[in-house]
């Protein structure tokens, strides 16, 4: 209702010309083509009587007015959800995803996000590698975590999907003998070629696992990243997204909102990219009541059992491999969490086969890695890590927001 003051980057995202396609997101966000400046308050007022409302009546958003409100809204913007569908809808709690790594306890979201097992996987392949060895943002450290990236986003785009209705290998995937096998695929001088990359042939005969079963509870989900800690060390990782930036670009007419184009994470068509470039398969496929696969990697580390560290970051596919290359800076490298979050990332996604590296990278290490038979991609930043880490030796809580966006850390 008061509003908020936009910083640079917001206002210029506000000029998106598809935006300017729907009335109500053009009255809201463009003032009908005199666009926002830097500095500028933008004031939602829709949105905070829409909060108002949910916060007295929660139900109401999926089974009363405002549900019938948001289906007329996304009728009218060319949608196919019906108020039956979101009088349908059921949130579900999941097991979370659990694995080790270097004596630390990993923390991270389940399936349809793909972000726990892809992580936990990586981290697995990467364990029996002497990374600080090799040293912080090498070549060689950079060349074995690139294949870890590559073989980790090959099986995910096999096998993951909504676990309702895709029996996911959960055990196989995260089985540190399965990375084991990875690992000896990696030749450290020579860069594989993703469409010659073949499964180690014992992931057949690790223990399957049958169709998760996840239980429904009945309490009241341009991605966005904050992680929390309490008093008393409870610690908490969220991430939520709509998708692309702006999402579809509609809003909800009289609701002051966004509405999200999450459909994209869908595999529309197998072998066809989505707007991340991500090729998926049959375990992602369009179906009533699924949900879509994301890349969504909301983590909590701990140490011998006690909280150490809370992250997560936005940027589509690249969400995964900036967890990772958090976690490796302060874990295998010894950075402090800041120095981890500031580090220059770089993204493996198996196809399209090139290494999306940051242009902080040194040019030094860019050849040597070409050298090496990878093709690089050279982009200027993404992702936006939000973190908070335990110093080991004094205990106190170490906050980190990431300089490329506009997040901050606070203490209270």
């Amino acid at each position: 209702r008061d509003g908020f003051p936009l910083a640079w980057e917001d206002a210029e995202d506000l000029k998106d010309e598809d935006l300017a396609k729907f009335p109500a997101s053009r009255r809201i966000f463009q003032r009908d083509g005199k666009y926002y400046q830097a500095g500028e308050v933008l004031k939602q007022p829709e949105l905070a009587r829409t909060l108002e409302r949910i916060a007295k009546n929660p139900e109401d958003f999926y089974h009363g007015a405002m549900a019938r409100e948001l289906a007329a809204a996304i009728a009218k913007g060319g949608g196919l959800v019906t108020a039956d569908d979101l009088a349908q809808y059921e949130v579900k709690e999941r097991e979370p995803i659990r694995g080790t790594y270097r004596g630390y306890d990993i923390i991270s979201t389940p399936p349809p996000s793909s972000g726990g097992i892809a992580l936990v996987e990586i981290l697995n392949i990467l364990e029996g590698f002497d990374l600080a060895k090799l040293g912080n943002r090498s070549a060689g450290a950079i060349h074995l975590t690139v294949e870890a990236f590559r073989r980790a986003f090959y099986d995910r785009a096999e096998f993951l999907g909504d676990p309702d209705f895709a029996k996911i290998p959960v055990p196989q995937l995260i089985d540190k003998r399965y990375a084991e096998a990875w690992r000896e695929s990696i030749d450290p001088n020579h860069a594989s070629a993703s469409n010659e990359l073949k499964r180690p042939g014992m992931f057949n005969e690790l223990e399957r696992v049958a169709q998760f079963q996840p239980g429904a509870i009945r309490e009241p989900e341009n991605t966005t990243h904050y992680s929390v800690v309490d008093p008393e060390g409870n610690a908490v990782a969220v991430t939520t997204t709509l998708n692309d930036s702006l999402g579809s670009r509609v809003t909800a007419e009289g609701l002051g909102f966004l509405l999200n184009d999450e459909m994209d994470d869908f595999a529309a068509k197998q072998g066809v990219p989505n707007a991340y470039g991500l090729i998926q398969g049959p375990a992602n496929a369009i179906g009533p009541g699924k949900r879509p696969l994301s890349a969504m990697t909301p983590t909590i580390v701990l140490k011998d059992g006690k909280f150490f560290l809370v992250l997560g970051s936005p940027g589509g596919p690249t969400i995964i491999t900036s967890v990772a290359n958090i976690l490796m800076g302060v874990v295998d490298f010894g950075l402090d969490i800041q120095e981890a979050v500031n580090a220059p990332r770089f993204h493996h996604q198996w196809l399209p086969d090139a290494i999306h590296a940051e242009d902080r990278l040194s040019p030094d290490t860019m050849n040597l890695l070409r050298s090496k038979g990878h093709k690089l991609d050279v982009a200027h930043f993404w992702g936006d890590g939000e973190c908070i880490m335990v110093d080991p030796k004094t205990g106190e809580r170490l906050g980190a927001s990431d300089g490329r966006n506009n997040g901050k850390a606070v203490g209270y």
